[in-house]
């Protein structure tokens, strides 16, 4: 007993010490708390609309009257329509994020993303409260396109303020910030739901998210002080380069390559769970407020789990032995959790392997994937990343969606056993990073600048 007291007292001490040697970890933390607490008071909303049962509270009349004429049931494939105009939005978007990031200076374009997250949003609290049609669907796309976008700029921003060394020591104490966040937005949606209705939820999320565009202020003078120690400038100008240089890199680099192999077999473990637990709530509960706070619950248990790996072992794990047990320990799990389902899909089974599942990936491998992006150039930092963590992701969620959907007709065990085919693919990927990850340098920023002093001196 008394032991413990002294783990925990040390590992009290240490994190006090960073917050003091470390002023921007405070901002950083602040801002992944807000911006997945906001995210997290719509999460139960949009998986509410992806479960209803009720195609007219989700699509326009035109797409149900459509499927009438054709004789298609449209609610029979909800998450399927869903999923595939998610896709669609985020390839639509690819080329606009590219111009955005190429043309204008961090100062300009990260502000502008998320003022314009906040203007949709009091778009979408207008029509949910004026309860126009087709709301459900264009709101469940939207919170898709802003979590992986919102998500994918902090962590290119936190790897502008962070060097490799810094990433190591910060980064469980800012993902265990952005925990706490996304456990207090299930709790806020549970509680107001009800009272207040789900459109002024909304209003909620909005506040949230303007506290981002405060935090990233707040950090502006230390990324710039990071780009000058690294020669990169000293103005925060804009990095150029063509729209569509992340597809390029992506292609070429064995890291990136690795790094979407990955994404995409992980993706596609979550989408099969995620509609075979779709399919249980549909069942159980009627309403979308039953179904919000359903979905609100199992948010909380993911979050409590990987809030407590964060404190406990994400830091020592990453510092101690890098990045290989945060990508290979998480799947292995699911490889288990997988197996087990095949033999026995039982509904308790299914959310628990839902949790370990997603409560691995944010306390474990996000953060070993993020510090990988200390250790590149800008253009792979913002362009390739935005590349794996929406197209590649949407089109993992894509592909599985209507596998699910084929599969599903053969019974919960064969969707399982091919799930395990799935895992073991995400397996082979995470082992591809660890052995490209191998080849990168420290901190190449500090090797170019060094590089170009001695041209400067040469030429001089």
């Amino acid at each position: 007993m008394i032991s413990e007291q002294v783990g925990t007292g040390r590992r009290l001490g240490r994190f006090r010490a960073a917050l003091s040697a470390s002023p921007p970890l405070w901002w950083a933390m602040l801002y992944f708390f807000s911006l997945l607490c906001g995210y997290y008071v719509l999460r139960p909303v949009r998986d509410a609309m992806g479960a209803s049962s009720d195609a007219a509270a989700v699509f326009p009349r035109g797409l149900i009257a459509l499927g009438e004429r054709l004789g298609i049931e449209v609610g029979a494939f909800t998450l399927q329509l869903l999923f595939t105009a998610t896709f669609i939005a985020m390839v639509l978007l690819q080329p606009l994020y590219g111009a955005l990031v190429s043309r204008f200076p961090r100062r300009v374009f990260l502000p502008a993303v998320y003022l314009v997250f906040i203007a949709c949003l009091l778009g979408f609290w207008w029509a949910f409260d004026s309860g126009i049609p087709g709301r459900g669907a264009v709101f469940f796309v939207w919170v898709a396109v802003f979590n992986l976008f919102a998500v994918t700029v902090f962590w290119s921003f936190m790897a502008d303020v962070f060097d490799n060394a810094n990433a190591k020591q910060f980064y469980g104490y800012i993902g265990a910030g952005g925990t706490i966040g996304a456990l207090v937005g299930p709790a806020i949606t549970r509680f107001l739901v009800e009272p207040v209705g789900v459109a002024n939820l909304l209003l909620v999320s909005a506040g949230f998210i303007g506290i981002c565009l405060l935090c990233i202020i707040k950090l502006r003078p230390w990324a710039l002080a990071r780009e000058r120690s690294h020669g990169g400038g000293t103005d925060g100008r804009a990095m150029g380069g063509s729209i569509l240089a992340g597809l390029r890199l992506v292609w070429e680099r064995p890291l990136l390559r690795a790094l979407a192999m990955l994404m995409f077999f992980g993706v596609g473990v979550g989408t099969l769970l995620y509609n075979e637990q779709a399919a249980i709530v549909r069942a159980a509960f009627d309403t979308a407020e039953e179904r919000a706070a359903f979905y609100s619950m199992l948010d909380w248990a993911i979050n409590g789990l990987t809030i407590a790996i964060q404190l406990l072992l994400t830091r020592f794990l990453l510092q101690r032995y890098g990045i290989a047990p945060l990508l290979l320990l998480p799947a292995f799990a699911i490889i288990l959790g997988f197996a087990a389902l095949s033999a026995s899909p039982l509904p308790m089974l299914v959310a628990i392997v839902q949790i370990v599942t997603r409560a691995s990936e944010f306390s474990l491998a996000k953060p070993a994937r993020e510090t990988l992006y200390t250790r590149v150039d800008r253009e792979e930092r913002y362009k390739a990343k935005a590349v794996i963590d929406t197209a590649v992701y949407r089109g993992g969620d894509l592909t599985f969606v209507w596998v699910h959907k084929a599969l599903a007709t053969l019974g919960s065990s064969m969707v399982f056993l091919a799930g395990l085919g799935i895992a073991l693919g995400m397996t082979y990927g995470a082992w591809r990073v660890v052995r490209a990850e191998r080849t990168l340098p420290e901190d190449p920023g500090r090797r170019q600048a060094s590089t170009g002093s001695g041209k400067a001196s040469a030429a001089t």
